[in-house]
């Protein structure tokens, strides 16, 4: 069992609250630079070496996969808001059920799901339009990618586990393996041998499974000090446990499936413009994730000092923390809305050279600037919905945003008033407006600060 004092245990209730956030958010920073260096290796590598309908399936393919790591990571966010209300309220007696339950679980979802695609691949990629000459190239990138399934929800959990205790170096670490080792890899598979979406497929494979058991290897000789020891005892799945986990996991799990599936649904419209148009769509996607570098951090980050504040019964340090929040995010999507509305061809050139794909890039940039805009509000304000535990508004506000916004924007600007490509664009860039101001309608209410918090309701079987 973890004590308050173990090397593990973060504690975000006291001290500086603007210095405290950002010490532990900039661990978080870089490990989504490194995460974003790690996705845009393989859209580069394969844009360069095997041209748009090589990057057109590792956009298709990797949406898919992309789709299944969300759903763990919704459950797995459930697991870390639990653990940092734990840490806050001093409930160290109850972490050891919430570490062995989340991660038994997550590795029987594994299982169960990366099964379940491997068997559906192609299925699902009939229904995104997947263009005929990228179509091959994608069906293997799914397959080899869910074969690893195991290993990329392991690595999620183990993550997990550490933020919600407040340790944001050690998921750095494990990350910076990873990519370190996806980067040879894939420069071996694909430049040297020429094995195309496959070879990048493989290199995603084992460089997750090098970090995963490197992970779970670290932890298991520093049992001790993690108040954890993998035993068979600790490791069983509690009734009581699982019920509130799923409560937290199971809607930010759906918001994110939603949101994912709205992409998709955005995506296999773009896919029937050709390869071209796939290519900027799923490129345009990766560097979308470049601003949340920091502004993702920020947020994952804030809603562990959420969770530990309210858990001790101190709002006002939220305040501050999302005061916080919200100067660094609307910085960094102020000086990226620059860049993509005066460099946005040379942006584009990270993955290819084709002039097919440049000649659409500045179109995609400058219209996602109008959501870029949005999402300093959603960064900010959504962090204290998901670190008070209160997912279910989260998974509403998700569908609202997929089904309500992205879906009907996309098919209103594509479709019905004949804007084609750009409507489809223009579509999912308004979507995100409808997610920030209903997180920021919750936060500016006050009614947070009643919320009724997990960890005081109970984990016992």
């Amino acid at each position: 069992m973890a004590t308050k004092n173990s090397s593990f245990i973060n504690d975000l209730t006291e001290g500086s609250v603007a210095k405290k956030l950002l010490y532990f958010a900039f661990p978080f920073m870089l490990s989504n630079l490194l995460q974003t260096v790690y996705n845009l290796v393989d859209m580069s590598v394969v844009g360069h070496y095997m041209g748009a309908a090589g990057l057109s399936a590792v956009s298709i393919g990797g949406r898919l996969v992309e789709l299944l790591t969300l759903l763990c990571t919704g459950f797995c966010t459930g697991g870390q808001i639990l653990l940092s209300q734990q840490v806050g309220a001093k409930r160290n007696e109850e972490m050891e059920k919430t570490i062995g339950t989340l991660f038994t679980f997550t590795m029987i979802c594994a299982l169960v799901l990366g099964t379940a695609s491997i068997v559906l691949h192609n299925q699902l990629l009939r229904l995104l339009n997947t263009p005929e000459d990228a179509f091959r190239q994608a069906s293997g990138y799914m397959v080899i990618c869910n074969a690893g399934c195991i290993f990329i929800f392991g690595y999620n959990a183990l993550c997990s586990i550490l933020r919600g205790m407040g340790d944001s170096k050690r998921p750095l670490v494990f990350v910076a393996i990873a990519s370190v080792v996806n980067l040879v890899l894939d420069i071996l598979f694909v430049a040297v041998l020429g094995l195309g979406a496959a070879g990048a497929a493989v290199a995603t494979v084992i460089s997750q499974a090098i970090s995963f058991l490197f992970a779970l290897g670290y932890l298991i000789r520093r049992r001790e000090a993690f108040g954890f020891t993998f035993s068979a005892r600790t490791l069983r799945i509690h009734g009581g446990t699982l019920k509130v986990l799923t409560k937290l996991g199971v809607p930010l799990a759906f918001q994110m499936a939603a949101i994912s599936i709205s992409m998709l649904f955005v995506n296999s419209f773009v896919n029937a413009y050709g390869a071209a148009a796939s290519a900027v769509y799923g490129a345009g996607q990766k560097l979308q994730g470049i601003p949340s570098i920091i502004t993702h951090g920020m947020s994952t980050a804030n809603a562990s000092m959420v969770g530990q504040n309210m858990a001790a019964g101190k709002p006002e340090r939220v305040r501050k923390a999302v005061r916080t929040c919200f100067l660094l995010n609307g910085t960094v999507y102020g000086v990226f809305i620059i860049l993509c509305l005066t460099i946005p061809r040379q942006i584009f050139t990270i993955f290819t050279t084709e002039e097919s794909v440049l000649e659409l890039a500045p179109i995609f940039l400058r219209i996602s600037c109008i959501g870029f805009a949005a999402s300093v509000f959603n960064s900010s304000f959504n962090s204290v919905i998901n670190g008070i535990g209160f997912t279910s508004l989260s998974m509403a506000i998700g569908l609202l945003d997929a089904v309500v916004a992205r879906i009907s924007f996309s098919i209103l600007f594509g479709v019905v008033l004949g804007m084609g490509l750009n409507g489809f664009f223009l579509g999912h860039a308004l979507a995100i407006w409808v997610t920030a101001s209903m997180s920021s309608l919750y936060y500016f209410s006050g009614k947070w600060e009643h919320y009724s918090l997990a960890v005081h309701r109970g984990t016992s079987e």
